[in-house]
């Protein structure tokens, strides 16, 4: 049975890459996201779904976004092997380890403290030691460890919030979906320069909110 699961996700695997590649995914970001088992950070209700592009649910009302948008934001960052980057919304930690293994360090931020735990388990057992975790009101980024050169914003804010443009560096870049949680949003990269904001509208989304605060658990 084993043997078949295995056969399995690597089938899906392999359609899933090529699936990738034909959007636009460069050959970098495929190779991670063939490497990196989805399986590990999906619940095991839906672990045969591990390699599907498609989100899925997590725990606390929350979802693994679809591995195309993964990469497809991943790609818009450009990142380099120096960077230091934020993450707003760890979630499931899928985001964080493909970040992690393109550049120096991240650092994630969660309101759900059953993520966090979780989503820390998961970097243990995959041996990644270059993400830093915390658990805070992401809206509000993470002032100490600022400038960023990049930040990824995993969860849906209004407008581009000023207080994480605020923390990256110049010529630093921040992608995410900006736009209500009842209608539509759009992924967007902004770029942050010597003479102001460009923000480029680059692709119609739908992710969950950006709440402020952090969320109570029973």
């Amino acid at each position: 049975m084993a043997h078949s699961d295995m056969d399995g996700d690597s089938a899906q695997k392999i359609a899933l890459v090529m699936e990738l590649r034909s959007g636009g995914i460069d050959h970098k970001i495929l190779s991670i996201i063939e490497t990196m088992p989805r399986e590990v950070f999906v619940p095991p209700l839906f672990r045969n779904r591990a390699y599907e592009n498609a989100a899925l649910p997590i725990a606390s009302g929350q979802t693994i976004s679809q591995p195309y948008i993964v990469a497809y934001m991943t790609q818009l960052l450009d990142l380099g092997p120096r960077m230091k980057v934020l993450e707003i919304g760890t979630g499931s930690g899928y985001q964080a380890a493909v970040l992690a293994r393109l550049c120096r360090r991240v650092y994630t931020i969660e309101r759900y403290r059953t993520l966090i735990r979780d989503a820390e388990m998961r970097f243990a057992t995959l041996n990644i030691h270059n993400i830093t975790t915390r658990f805070a009101d992401g809206s509000k980024g993470w002032q100490e460890q600022a400038p960023f050169d990049r930040i990824l914003m995993t969860a849906a804010a209004p407008e581009v919030p000023e207080a994480l443009v605020d923390q990256l560096k110049d010529d630093g870049v921040l992608v995410g979906p900006i736009g209500p949680e009842s209608a539509e949003q759009m992924i967007v990269r902004v770029r942050k320069t010597s003479t102001g904001i460009l923000r480029e509208d680059l692709m119609v989304t739908r992710f969950v909110p950006l709440v402020a605060g952090v969320a109570r658990e029973v």
